[in-house]
């Protein structure tokens, strides 16, 4: 699973050779798709939420988080400095967090209605929309952005659509973001991985999202934006889902 050495400069992308080679990512992450799957079905309930959350953290930490802070800047896995061998800085932290947050708002209020039409469309049929608040509400909150969004992000964001874009140099220039072959292949590798754990076909819709996550990591340089919308996308799935009598918890 551990890919090749990695010895960052912090003045612009690092060459091409100095990143994992495309064997060694992609093996990483065939090796951690296989083993979050086989975590799924081995463990029961929350147990399988932690140990996927759990698979995804270790990779990262084995394959970045635990290098210098060289290799987490270039991976985008700084979130404000928490995630760096260095003494915090209050500020950095705060201008981060308030940066995801705004990036959230602003991406909730031009995908959120259209999402809502569409769901109430294909699953709310004649049923009427309630407002409901979810039980355990903190729970839920907090297990979406520190078991789902966060690992999740930090392995197919952070980690390989870094190391993937890292050994390409072509690009795409997508709404001030400079895209690349990982953007794609990352979403069509986190789309594969929901449909192993949970074989249904609509499984693979969240290729989808997936590319607007990508897309933040390569517009904000980081994975913090991507973590934060990613639990509010699942958030507001869930609110919708209780709201229709969908899902009773």
């Amino acid at each position: 699973m551990n890919a090749s050495p990695v010895n960052l400069g912090t003045d612009g992308p690092a060459p091409t050779s100095e990143w994992p080679s495309l064997r060694a990512t992609l093996g990483s992450a065939a090796a951690v798709t296989l083993a979050v799957t086989v975590a799924s079905y081995a463990l029961d309930g929350q147990l399988a939420n932690l140990g996927v959350a759990g698979t995804f953290l270790a990779a990262t930490w084995w394959l970045v988080l635990g290098r210098d802070t060289a290799v987490i800047r270039a991976h985008g896995l700084s979130l404000g400095g928490l995630l760096e061998p260095e003494p915090l800085d209050g500020r950095h932290i705060a201008v981060s967090l308030l940066g995801a947050l705004a990036w959230t708002l602003g991406l909730a209020l031009a995908f959120f209605p259209p999402f809502a039409v569409g769901y109430a469309t294909l699953w709310g049929g004649t049923r009427a929309f309630a407002w409901r608040v979810p039980p355990e509400w903190m729970d839920l909150v907090a297990g979406q952005i520190v078991v789902v969004a966060l690992p999740e992000e930090a392995f197919f964001r952070g980690f390989l659509q870094s190391a993937l874009d890292g050994r390409t140099t072509k690009r795409w220039r997508c709404f001030g973001a400079e895209l690349g072959p990982g953007w794609l292949a990352s979403a069509a590798i986190f789309a594969v991985g929901h449909f192993l754990t949970v074989p249904q076909p609509g499984r693979l819709a969240v290729f989808f999202p997936a590319l607007l996550f990508g897309w933040l990591r390569a517009r904000t340089g980081g994975i913090g934006a991507g973590v934060a919308f990613h639990a509010a996308c699942n958030l507001f799935s869930a609110m919708l889902a209780f709201g229709f009598g969908l899902r009773a918890r």
